[in-house]
């Protein structure tokens, strides 16, 4: 689905003086609405800016389209000057939910926090992690033994869990990826697909033995004891791509890389 008009724009910057130049740039040639008043918020900077815009607008009802000004640009679209509208406007448009994680701490301290990529557990420490994994009630490893282990939506498929060697999910797909980090027992175990609507709970064993931190997206929690990761029914965000260059082009290229 595209956008049937894009007059206004609101564009972001990440900071950096490329991507602060290409902002003043295209906001002299369009003009600045307001983000109240824009049909599209126009995002500068790489992809974790990305990452932190969609979390910034997220359930606004205002697509987000991306322009590459940092070092990775997955999530981001070419950038040029030339015929933004047009390219808005014909663009693809993709609706992504976050996950939600709430977690709680050896101390009892319990912190929600939404990611667009993944929610991952780590070790602390030079101790291997030991951690009970639950899908909807049901104990499913009573004990993993890893470096991490993380929960993965299609939008974050190819980026962290992708270099765990997690599968790529297309995005419209209704699952997520379980996948761990270095797992040392089972060893053979390389993850699994849920569906999109299961509740992964993640018991930390020996934590003080064992530290782990939690981290979704760009928010961590240190030495925790539990943390259980859904995606949300109630929160979405449109991201929109070039028509010549769309997620699903993307996902399959990425696949045939070598």
């Amino acid at each position: 689905m595209s956008l049937k008009k894009c007059d206004a724009l609101h564009f972001v910057s990440s900071g950096t003086k490329s991507a602060d130049e290409a902002t003043n740039l295209l906001a002299a040639l369009y003009g600045q609405s307001s983000p109240e008043d824009a049909d599209a918020i126009v995002a500068l900077g790489g992809d974790g800016f990305m990452l932190a815009t969609i979390l910034r607008f997220m359930n606004r009802e205002i697509p987000i389209y991306g322009m590459n000004q940092g070092t990775v640009g997955f999530l981001m679209n070419e950038f040029t000057e030339e015929n933004l509208r047009e390219r808005i406007e014909q663009s693809i448009s993709e609706t992504i939910r976050p996950l939600t994680m709430l977690a709680e701490d050896v101390d009892g301290n319990t912190t929600q926090a939404l990611a667009i990529n993944e929610v991952s557990l780590f070790r602390q420490s030079y101790q291997a992690a030991k951690i009970k994994i639950t899908v909807d009630g049901n104990v499913r490893l009573d004990e993993l033994v890893c470096d991490g282990v993380m929960v993965a939506t299609p939008a974050g498929s190819t980026a962290y869990n992708l270099s765990a060697q997690g599968p790529i999910i297309p995005i419209d797909a209704p699952l997520l990826a379980l996948t761990p980090v270095s797992p040392f027992r089972p060893r053979r175990w390389r993850g699994a697909l849920l569906p999109n609507q299961a509740s992964v709970e993640f018991e930390v064993l020996e934590e003080a033995k064992r530290p782990v931190n939690a981290v979704a997206d760009h928010t961590e929690v240190k030495s925790v004891r539990r943390v259980r990761v859904e995606e949300s029914r109630e929160l979405t965000s449109t991201i929109l791509f070039d028509a010549s260059h769309s997620w699903d082009e993307r996902i399959l290229a990425e696949q045939f890389k070598y």
